[in-house]
């Protein structure tokens, strides 16, 4: 079963007693990428995507000499996640990681858990290696990755790719994805790794067709492979078309980031520029503030915090409602200046050690994770901004976009 004339001219050449037996059949698993790139968008809000963002998908075959593999002594994609962490905003960026099937049952799912849990508090999402991955490409923006075939099906989406790995000794020299190794975008593990996705998705110019050599029959291997394997039944073909299964949508996912972020803050007015990361350059132009999940698996940086976050509903009876936890915290954890009770992905209950108990909900066309707003409300307000009664709205710069969100004092049961 091959996708190309161009695999059968090269079978010829090193097996031709097996060219009479070859069969031109397209390439299924790529025909459902194309049938499903209409849905992109649910794919990307089934990983909890918001407006703005980037999704970087980490890529990695199966082989030691791939992104996940030995890499010559150290596993380079492991080491790589935390530095993405610290230099990609994560309001700006997600990352997701698509690992071969053989990754996982060679080391045991637990074992691949436990390796990449701090980048999982990070942010991270471990795709489904078996139901997902074809959906994780199609949302991507960006594909670090290495010489596997998910790869190479991403560049021949469209998408932007950076070379991690090679695997040069581990391909036919004369084949397309050799040429699409040894000609794609090199990934420099030592250098600033922000600058280089910018600079990749600044640059990037998709090939006339980037499929070309991925099928030669796009959109037909269902019908090729039905009437082959009717033909070697001796059967007629039904008279229904002959379909593939279309690519289900994935579960919601979105991240929880329980990581400790350092938040870089500008503020002018009511304008507020924001990046959270887990780590912040000290020449940062800006203040930086520690904002800490209240399931940091730290609990000593509570006690440093200046902002403490958690989600919840608002009726969770656990928890005792936003008034209730808000004024627990503040109570329990001195150095706190400010409590965030995120009870819905566009709004949360704040309580301020100085300005009492204040509500913060999206304007129109904001999209950020309210924790953000939280972090960019406790910089205006350290900046000497006061809420009136009728409340204001503040302007948060984050994501390549402008995002309004509504501060209005609330009512304070406890």
């Amino acid at each position: 079963m091959l996708s190309h004339p161009e695999q059968v001219e090269r079978l010829g050449r090193v097996c031709p007693e097996a060219v009479d037996i070859s069969v031109l059949a397209g390439d299924p698993c790529f025909d459902r990428m194309l049938a499903a790139r209409p849905y992109r968008d649910r794919f990307r809000r089934g990983l909890g995507m918001r407006r703005g963002q980037r999704l970087v998908v980490l890529n990695s075959t199966w082989n030691p000499e791939g992104f996940f593999g030995s890499g010559g002594g150290h596993d380079l994609l492991p080491s790589l996640l935390p530095r993405l962490a610290a230099e990609l905003p994560a309001d700006d960026y997600r990352l997701a990681v698509v690992l071969h099937p053989n990754i996982w049952y060679g080391h045991g799912p637990g074992q691949i858990r436990a390796w990449l849990d701090q980048a999982r508090r990070s942010g991270l999402t471990l795709i489904d290696p078996a139901q997902a991955w074809r959906q994780a490409l199609l949302a991507a923006d960006v594909v670090l990755g290495d010489f596997g075939a998910a790869t190479y099906y991403a560049s021949a989406l469209g998408t932007p790719v950076l070379m991690a790995a090679t695997g040069q000794d581990r391909l036919d020299p004369d084949t397309p994805l050799a040429a699409f190794v040894r000609d794609a975008p090199r990934l420099d593990p030592h250098g600033p790794l922000r600058r280089q996705v910018e600079k990749l998705l600044a640059d990037h110019q998709p090939a006339a067709d980037p499929a070309e050599f991925v099928t030669s029959v796009p959109g037909s291997s269902a019908a090729l492979l039905r009437r082959h394997f009717y033909a070697l039944m001796d059967l007629p073909e039904p008279a229904t078309p002959a379909l593939l299964e279309p690519l289900p949508l994935t579960p919601h996912d979105p991240p929880r980031l329980t990581a400790p972020l350092r938040v870089l803050t500008r503020v002018r007015r009511t304008d507020i520029a924001i990046a959270r990361s887990t780590e912040q350059p000290y020449e940062a132009d800006g203040d930086v503030h520690l904002a800490v999940h209240e399931d940091t698996r730290d609990p000593g940086l509570l006690e440093l915090a200046d902002v403490i976050v958690r989600e919840g509903a608002a009726d969770d009876p656990r928890l005792g409602g936003p008034e209730a936890w808000t004024a627990e915290i503040l109570g329990r954890h001195a150095h706190c200046a400010v409590a965030a009770y995120v009870s819905g992905p566009h709004e949360c209950t704040l309580r301020s050690r100085q300005h009492g108990l204040l509500r913060l909900s999206a304007g129109p066309g904001a999209d950020l994770d309210p924790a953000a707003y939280a972090s960019s409300l406790y910089a205006w307000l350290a900046d000497g901004g006061r809420v009136p009664p009728a409340g204001v709205t503040l302007a948060v710069h984050a994501a390549d976009g402008v995002h309004p969100v509504v501060v209005e004092p609330a009512k304070d049961d406890g």
